[in-house]
């Protein structure tokens, strides 16, 4: 087994496959938040009901939810370069059919489309950190996080100005332009392939192989459950709050619409230091379950100030709900670290990710049954609690490493060149 220097382990071989999963997480979030903040602008042109709406605002996870089912089963058939690059190809066309849209059906399609291939990407962005950083899985990973972070927030910021100088159509084709980034590594790194897996594996430490392991095999792991409660827990608080903190802070604290808009920037944005921290955390504290106890204590402290005190401290409230979102990168962080393989964690995270979507997909519109039944915000907001607690099972379970593949009982190999 080969020792190199630290530089060399880093980046000889691997530049275009950094690249390629930065870009790739600088785009899983794009296609989420470039819609809404023009929504008004759009149905200038495309008449849109409220069901339509509806059906816009769930597709994200929905979406998300299928990829997390399909992505695996492409990677074993097309190999994971490949189907990285089929993923950015996706978005490429998916954010290009919405701009080019002139009705609704054309417009949702497009959407699909983008989002499945942000899913797919979502699901082996871990395997690929495994794949080629084994020795750095903390580092790349929180690099991702940060971006997937601003991928969120960009569009929010610049979607309705560019609308407003160039047009509607404009502003969401530039996220297929921004996409193209991601397609070009994977393009390069599909091309090269098996020279580039011999460059790879002749300067870092080999990886654990297993021939297959499916997504529904993982379903037989404690572990896989553990981080798939928290990640749904987790991934329903995040959207419940993208989909009606701004009408929660208008109704409750009288905020206005901007102030309103700002405050729900400061919830997305703190997840760049989370994605900092989250592996750090995950590195150096051997009972994981203690920071996922704390990210759930965090996010039920601020859902209970945003219940009973919607007017005192409101930035501090949401800020506590944001840092309750760190079970997010963790989780991804957990992915690779209770693996032993990237074919184990290609398929960790496609179940986590399938199973926790569809849960997401369920926040916002249980929040909206609440609040039409109870009148009010005080017990959707309790709703939201109430559900975070569910992570403290993950907690429980996590609280000693295990690898999945050890408890379903795949054989592991693992080869020396």
């Amino acid at each position: 087994m080969r020792m190199t220097t630290p530089t060399r382990t880093l980046w000889r071989g691997r530049i275009l496959a950094l690249a390629g999963i930065l870009f790739v997480a600088l785009n899983v979030r794009t296609a989420v938040a470039a819609i809404s903040p023009i929504i008004g602008v759009i149905e200038n042109d495309i008449p849109i009901s409220s069901l339509g709406l509806g059906v816009l605002g769930m597709l994200p996870p929905i979406a998300f939810a299928i990829a997390g089912l399909g992505a695996p089963a492409l990677a074993r058939s097309r190999g994971l370069d490949v189907s990285l690059f089929i993923a950015a190809a996706a978005m490429v066309v998916g954010s290009s059919v919405r701009a080019l849209s002139d009705n609704y059906v054309l417009l949702v399609l497009g959407s699909f489309i983008a989002l499945a291939g942000m899913g797919v990407g979502n699901v082996l962005l871990p395997p690929a950190v495994k794949k080629y950083f084994p020795d750095r899985l903390g580092t790349v990973t929180g690099g991702y996080v940060v971006l997937i972070s601003l991928g969120a927030a960009i569009p929010a910021l610049f979607a309705a100005p560019i609308a407003e100088a160039a047009g509607w159509r404009v502003s969401v084709a530039v996220w297929a332009a921004l996409a193209l980034t991601a397609l070009i590594p994977w393009l390069l790194l599909s091309l090269r392939g098996s020279r580039s897996k011999r460059s790879i594996s002749s300067d870092v430490t080999v990886v654990p192989s297993v021939s297959s392991i499916s997504v529904w095999a993982v379903a037989r792991s404690k572990t896989a459950w553990a981080i798939t409660i928290a990640f749904g827990v987790s991934s329903m608080g995040f959207y419940s709050f993208f989909a009606w903190l701004p009408e929660i802070l208008i109704e409750s604290a009288k905020f206005t619409p901007v102030e309103a808009g700002a405050t729900l920037s400061l919830f997305g944005l703190i997840g760049i230091p989370l994605g900092i921290l989250s592996p750090i955390l995950a590195s150096r504290i051997s009972n994981i379950g203690l920071v996922i106890a704390g990210g759930v204590f965090a996010g039920a402290l601020g859902y209970l100030g945003l219940a009973i005190a919607p007017t005192t401290a409101t930035w501090l409230w949401v800020a506590l709900a944001g840092v309750g979102t760190i079970l997010f990168p963790l989780c991804l962080v957990l992915i690779n670290l209770r693996t032993r393989s990237h074919e184990g964690s290609a398929a960790l995270s496609g179940f986590v990710q399938s199973v926790a979507y569809t849960l997401a997909a369920v926040g916002p519109f249980a929040v909206a049954l609440v609040r039409e039944l109870s009148g009010g915000w005080f017990w959707p907001l309790m709703f939201l609690l109430a559900t975070s607690l569910l992570a403290l099972i993950s907690a429980v379970m996590l609280r000693r490493p295990s690898f999945v593949e050890d408890e379903i009982e795949i054989p592991v190999a693992v080869f020396d060149e």
